[in-house]
């Protein structure tokens, strides 16, 4: 116990001492340019950088005493298609503070996502102050992505490795092995047999598996001063909330897609159905949609919250410069930060169960049905 504590102080201090370098440079540059933005509207933006994606990977950022701004990290491939392929590399952007010109394009990164410009880099807005400029074709390789692709080369190695030990020591794990086998195991027997059925549950627990870890590395990367908000970007949580609903749908049995338009079953007459019909097959259809709909904004909510809610008490440090204030904002923060690793490893919990619950929906078979109406024929 003492151990984790250590471990999430140490964590937590890097997060803070991250933070109050960028305050630093925040309130050095403030004070070079002489004007700008106040303290809050600073705060609240860099939080919102926080949670966008980006495409390069930048670890943390300093400002030297000649004003010079540098970060430290290493850029990623950017992919266009715009009148053919374009590659290059996003340090043309310089961090959106210079154009990228390519094959006589200029291209300008505005807010996170790149539009085709001018050599003047101009943004033309609709009325809605919407930019109108061209956007292309976006495949590049962002910060989101990477992480994505760490975790799942981690995930290959850490169960591969966990698969080489059974065979080695006969159903006996070792190493780190013995820390994530109940997890499978529970995961299996708490999860995935009681919500699907002992027949039909072993083809499913591959996904479950697979997102339960997939979904509780990346929150837990996510709580890392590296600015790393995967969960928290709704594009990502669609994404995993459709396959469920792809699996859920396409494996579904007769008695499952019967039930959707036929809900009432053989109760009624045919003449007695038709009206309410008219209200439960709308709804029960308008249900498939809502199921993973809820899935992805349950996750995504949960973890864009939490990054704001530390990011804001962090920035309350700033804003208080009291004894009082500070180290009460500290405090809270601290207290949030670990409350945020529970919820790291509670959605993960939650989007399994509920993606197997879907699942146990999807399969089920109503031969007790059949069983007494032929009894009853007979």
């Amino acid at each position: 116990m003492r151990k984790t504590f250590l471990k999430s102080f140490l964590l937590f201090s890097v997060l803070i001492l991250s933070q109050i370098s960028f305050g630093k440079e925040k309130e050095d540059k403030h004070g070079e340019e002489g004007h700008g933005k106040d303290l809050k509207t600073e705060i609240k933006e860099y939080i919102h950088h926080h949670l966008q994606d980006s495409h390069d990977f930048s670890l943390f950022s300093y400002t030297k005493e000649n004003g010079d701004h540098k970060y430290v990290g290493f850029p990623l491939p950017v992919i266009l298609w715009d009148d053919g392929l374009k590659v290059f590399s996003s340090t043309k952007f310089h961090h959106g503070e210079t154009l990228a010109e390519v094959d006589g394009n200029y291209y300008k990164l505005y807010h996170g996502k790149i539009y085709r410009t001018d050599a003047n880099g101009t943004i033309d807005y609709d009325e809605s102050h919407h930019p109108t400029n061209i956007k292309p074709f976006d495949f590049s390789i962002t910060k989101n992505v990477v992480m994505i692709i760490v975790t799942g080369l981690l995930m290959l190695w850490l169960f591969s490795s966990l698969a080489r030990s059974y065979t080695k020591n006969n159903g006996i794990p070792t190493g780190a092995g013995r820390f994530f086998e109940p997890i499978v195991l529970y995961i299996r027997d708490d999860i995935a047999r009681p919500n699907i059925g002992e027949k039909r549950y072993k083809k499913y627990m591959p996904f479950l598996l697979t997102i339960f870890f997939f979904i509780w590395f990346l929150n837990m990367f996510g709580m890392t001063p590296l600015g790393i908000n995967v969960t928290g970007n709704i594009a990502i949580t669609t994404a995993l909330a459709i396959l469920t609903f792809l699996i859920t749908n396409f494996t579904g049995t007769k008695d499952y897609w019967m039930h959707q338009f036929n809900p009432l079953g053989d109760s009624l007459p045919w003449y007695g159905k038709i009206p309410l019909y008219i209200i439960l097959v709308p709804i029960e259809l308008l249900g498939l949609i809502i199921k993973p709909f809820s899935l992805l904004i349950r996750l995504y909510a949960n973890m864009q919250a939490g990054h704001i809610v530390i990011g804001s008490l962090i920035g309350l440090m700033f804003i208080f410069k009291s004894w009082l204030g500070s180290p009460l904002s500290f405090g809270l923060a601290f207290a949030i930060m670990l409350i945020e690793v529970l919820v790291a490893l509670l959605q993960a919990y939650i989007f399994t169960m509920l993606s197997a619950l879907y699942f146990g929906f999807a399969s089920e078979e109503h031969e007790h049905d059949h069983g007494h109406e032929a009894e009853v024929a007979h």
